[in-house]
């Protein structure tokens, strides 16, 4: 979907990036991570030309971007920044409605649309569709300008930093919210970041940058287990990495089953099976129990995850 061959970025005499190479498949997740100032926000934004690159190429679809109308490309490519860049003086759904109507779509598609994507990212129509930007909270307007990105159902999705500003919480909502569209709507998605802990939730690859260089582009857990240098080291932590990669591992990989879904005792501790090893083994050692029960999407009791087998086999 996304190949970068040698790209350099250049600002004078400074380099931003320097002669990089990434491939990124259709429908991944790729995250840029590292610290302020390695490059990651730069790469992203001569994906869709809003900084040109000074040498090297830049392919979508096997076609160089350098040949084709910038509009053109933007139109196919949704963008979503910190702070959401939405338009104050327009509402809600006239924000996210925005490419559909310079793509000319009809009304009633737009209308649909609106209310689909509101729907969609847990936005009641009803309620926020009218409102402006400055009536909604931090997380609701980062959801629209997410939404605003998915308007006109573009192949790639770029998002720089997005919930970078929002409270822990929110932020926590808001990266399992993209997890849940994503499962959905499977779009080719590069996400800037500089939290490692969000890097490794959200990605299906992970690119880490130093300096404007790739220092390792590799799969969450292979970053982890096998980090390509002491920097890399240093940022994924060398101490934790064992929670770590329980964070990457849902529940059901260890749960010892039922015969069949019963339903929940009151008052039982448990979790999700869709949840974290690393989450379960936190409740039972929060509560001191020696296992917990794991629930189905329906609240059904389908099994336990036990402590100890967490320890021995989670990471």
């Amino acid at each position: 979907m996304i190949e970068l061959k040698n790209v350099t970025r250049r600002f004078g005499d400074a380099v931003a990036v320097d002669n990089i190479n990434l491939t990124i498949e259709t429908g991944e997740v790729c995250v840029l991570v590292g610290s302020s100032g390695c490059g990651k926000s730069t790469t992203l934004r001569m994906i869709n030309r809003l900084l040109p690159r000074t040498s090297g190429e830049i392919l979508v679809d096997g076609e160089d971007i350098a040949t084709m109308n910038p509009q053109q490309l933007r139109l196919n490519m949704g963008y979503v920044i910190q702070g959401t860049g939405l338009f104050p003086h327009w509402t809600v759904a006239r924000n996210i409605a925005m490419v559909p109507r310079l793509l000319k779509w009809p009304k009633e598609r737009i209308d649909a649309r609106v209310d689909e994507l509101m729907t969609l990212l847990d936005l009641d129509p009803a309620t926020h569709a009218r409102k402006y930007p400055q009536q909604l909270s931090g997380g609701q307007a980062q959801r629209v300008g997410v939404a605003r990105a998915l308007a006109a159902d573009p192949n790639i999705l770029l998002m720089d930093e997005p919930f970078g500003a929002l409270d822990a919480i929110t932020r926590e909502n808001l990266q399992l919210e993209m997890l849940r569209i994503q499962q959905q709507v499977r779009k080719t998605t590069v996400f800037v970041t500089h939290d490692i802990d969000e890097a490794l939730k959200l990605a299906t690859r992970i690119a880490v940058m130093d300096q404007g260089r790739i220092i390792q582009h590799d799969t969450p857990e292979t970053i982890l287990r096998r980090p390509a240098s002491g920097f890399v080291e240093n940022l994924v932590g060398k101490q934790d990495r064992g929670l770590k990669l329980m964070s990457l591992r849902p529940v059901r990989d260890l749960m010892t089953r039922h015969g069949s879904p019963k339903p929940p005792e009151a008052g039982a501790e448990g979790v999700k099976e869709d949840d974290n090893l690393r989450l379960a083994l936190s409740i039972m050692l929060w509560q001191d129990l020696p296992q917990v029960a794991v629930f189905n999407a329906q609240g059904q009791e389908i099994g336990v995850i036990n402590r100890e087998r967490i320890i021995q086999e989670g990471a």
